[in-house]
């Protein structure tokens, strides 16, 4: 009877596969670098619906705000415990002109905003709008200025307007404007992209703008600047060896790089719904390539920088896909699905993993543009998928990294294999290790054998993201589609957990 059934499946082309297993060892000994909770951090850039609509709707607006800012979305950011916030760009802070956004709204100049969609752009938004914000977050600003078509001058004024607390022309400027006390920014961003919208330079030129720039953008007081070169684009190793050797490291403390990830190509990224297994497989193997990338800039800086003094920033990463339908192309405005979740938990497990190294990212971007956390129409908001992987990984904000060995199952299509399993784990400063599983695979569960050695305790909780479809995603007539849920398959006993994790899932758990 047995090789009849066996007959018969073979006959009907029907496979019989075993439950997938991995096995993962997590070295709770070797635990070394700190998981900066700067990673987790954001981007929200003067481009199609991300401020105006998205988070600036004004004081006098029928939506509940605070100063101007829509108070549904601050709540969340609070939530998930949100580092900091970059702006203004991206490709618009080098356009961008400071002094244009300050002073009564009524009587700052429009300008238009050429990168994205040729729209009018009031500078209703500007310096104290932002920095409000951010204290309203209980956040740190990380601000971006203008290399590409701005001066010295007007990038130390900047710096001088907001953080210098004493008699100057600009600190009474900023008190005349309403703030008698300077804010705090540590985090500066010395240009945006300059190998392309920042002003299309070579590394040598950008180098020798970055030197002088550095040189004026100076401390005030207890301010002390956390001064960022603008790195790389992806793989573009060479610029990255340029910055090292052509810029004083007393000068930088960090340099960013940007890496999107698309299911195709730049010309035609794919689509964010509707998608084939082909290309949710190639989007996910092209999210893979971050943790090459980051290595081989790691390996240049650490030539010039053995002991790790500069920071690798990665202040733009996420999913770009084609625009919805519809849309303004310049807005770039698409949906967020379960694939989306997939992709976050896997690059921000890479980041665990060169955490020596990786001390700010900023996925983009936050609200209505790119691989954001919040869409809004009107009145109303919705918390995408990513958003609650953002809640689900807070527990590894400024925890002790645990290196993990892993043997996984693999996930094939197309001709190619990447492993079906993503893991990170730390330890919390309370003592609780924390680990963090992503099933890339979108067909097969994996029962999950992980060794935490001498650990004691037990599970006191897991959490899970998952849905139907890898497609699915929140809408607003109905938006819990996809949300953070409590997860109960899982055991822990004489320091290991026996877990199973779902088809296209991120699952964290927790031992304490």
């Amino acid at each position: 009877m047995k090789k009849l059934f066996i007959y018969l499946f073979l006959f009907l082309g029907i496979s019989v596969s075993a439950q997938q297993k991995a096995n993962v060892t997590v070295n709770v000994d070797k635990g070394e670098y700190q998981i900066n909770k700067h990673i987790y951090g954001h981007f929200s850039e003067h481009l199609g619906r991300g401020i105006y609509g998205g988070l600036w709707v004004g004081e006098d607006s029928h939506i509940p705000n605070v100063n101007g800012v829509r108070k549904d979305i601050i709540d969340a950011l609070k939530h998930i415990q949100i580092p900091n916030l970059r702006w203004p760009g991206g490709c618009f802070a080098d356009e961008y002109h400071w002094m244009d956004g300050i002073g009564p709204r009524s009587e700052r100049p429009k300008m238009v905003n050429t990168h994205w969609g040729g729209v009018v752009e009031d500078n209703s938004f500007g310096t104290h709008e932002f920095l409000n914000l951010c204290e309203a977050l209980e956040t740190e600003p990380y601000i971006c200025g203008n290399v590409g078509s701005g001066t010295v001058e007007e990038m130390s004024k900047w710096v001088e307007y907001i953080t210098f607390d004493g008699e100057s022309p600009m600190a009474n400027l900023r008190k005349k404007n309403g703030r008698e006390k300077p804010w705090k920014v540590s985090l500066w961003g010395v240009g945006n992209e300059n190998w392309g919208c920042g002003g299309h330079m070579t590394p040598e030129a950008y180098a020798e703008h970055y030197r002088r720039y550095a040189t004026y953008c100076r401390d005030f007081g207890e301010n002390k600047l956390y001064k960022i070169a603008g790195g790389p684009n992806v793989d573009d190793y060479r610029w990255m060896e340029v910055m090292m050797k052509n810029i004083p490291h007393f000068l930088m403390n960090g340099v960013s790089v940007h890496n999107y990830t698309f299911t195709r190509r730049w010309e035609d990224k794919g689509d964010a719904t509707g998608f084939s297994e082909d290309d949710y497989f190639s989007l996910l193997e092209h999210g893979l390539r971050m943790d090459e990338i980051v290595t081989k800039h790691a390996e240049v800086m650490d030539k010039y920088d053995p002991r790790k003094r500069i920071g690798m920033i990665v202040d733009e990463w996420g999913a770009w896909y084609n625009v919805e339908p519809g849309t303004n192309p310049g807005f770039l405005y698409q949906q967020n699905t379960l694939r989306d979740a997939i992709l976050a938990g896997t690059i921000l497990n890479i980041f665990h993993k060169h955490a020596d190294r990786v001390r700010v990212a900023n996925i983009a971007q936050l609200v209505n543009v790119l691989q954001s956390l919040f869409l809004t129409d009107g009145d109303k908001m919705l918390l995408t998928p990513t958003y609650h992987v953002f809640d689900m990984y807070k527990v590894h904000h400024d925890a002790t990294m645990l290196p993990v060995e892993i043997d996984s199952p693999t996930y094939s299509r197309l001709g190619r294999t990447i492993q079906s399993v993503s893991v990170s784990a730390s330890k919390a400063k309370d003592g609780a290790i924390n680990v963090s599983f992503v099933n890339l695979d979108p067909n097969q569960s994996v029962e999950i054998t992980c060794n935490l050695k001498d650990v004691k305790g037990k599970l006191t909780s897991a959490n899970i993201i998952t849905a139907a479809k890898t497609d699915s995603h929140n809408t607003f007539d109905n938006p819990n589609q996809v949300v953070l849920k409590d997860y109960k398959n899982g055991s822990f006993r004489n320091g290991t957990l026996k877990i199973n994790i779902p088809a296209k899932s991120v699952v964290t758990a927790q031992i304490k």
